[in-house]
């Protein structure tokens, strides 16, 4: 049999895909609130992408107090890179939406496009990855972490011990995960 080529859907995942068959237990309800979240997640994605090209270019958006707009007008006026790649492993790695690293301060900043309350922890994941990648001791930089959503910048500056923790947790958990790795390739 020739199988039908479908080019247009190479890299496509579809709601109603056979990998996440949960759909099958929806009612009409359920299936539009979830087709909602999933519409959610794409615009933040897209959000993203458009606050990213932004930065990159320098283009400073009306201010005003909305999220969007004081993420990438602050990312623009304290020069900071956005979309970052971090990485101490395979196994510990992560984006930051935005980071600088001058005069011995250490800026991160995240852009949430939810409505969930969320927590400084991911933003202090980058941080200890910043650390273990670039080789500096928490205790002897500055760190501000922020966080824009719902029309709010959230201001945080870590305790280095803290920043510390996270460190250790992620070396030991990647030596405990390489020799799972280890043991299963045996």
């Amino acid at each position: 049999m020739d199988f039908n080529y479908h080019s247009e859907l190479k890299g496509q995942h579809a709601f109603l895909s056979a990998s996440k068959y949960h759909w099958l237990n929806y009612d009409e309800e359920k299936l539009a609130a979830s087709y909602s979240k999933f519409l959610a997640v794409q615009r933040g994605t897209d959000l993203h992408e458009f606050a990213s090209r932004c930065i990159e270019l320098k283009i400073k958006l009306a201010k005003s107090k909305r999220s969007l707009n004081c993420y990438v007008n602050d990312a623009i006026g304290f020069r900071m890179k956005p979309e970052q790649p971090l990485a101490y492993s395979i196994n510990a790695f992560g984006t930051a939406d935005a980071i600088s690293f001058r005069d011995g301060l250490l800026r991160i900043h995240d852009l949430k496009t939810g409505v969930s309350p969320v927590s400084m922890h991911q933003p202090e994941v980058y941080a200890a990855l910043f650390c273990l990648e670039y080789l500096q001791k928490p205790k002897d930089i500055a760190i501000e972490l922020r966080i824009y959503q719902s029309d709010e910048i959230q201001i945080f500056n870590p305790n280095p011990s803290d920043i510390k923790v996270i460190m250790d947790k992620i070396v030991a958990f990647d030596k405990h995960l390489e020799k799972i790795k280890a043991e299963l390739e045996d």
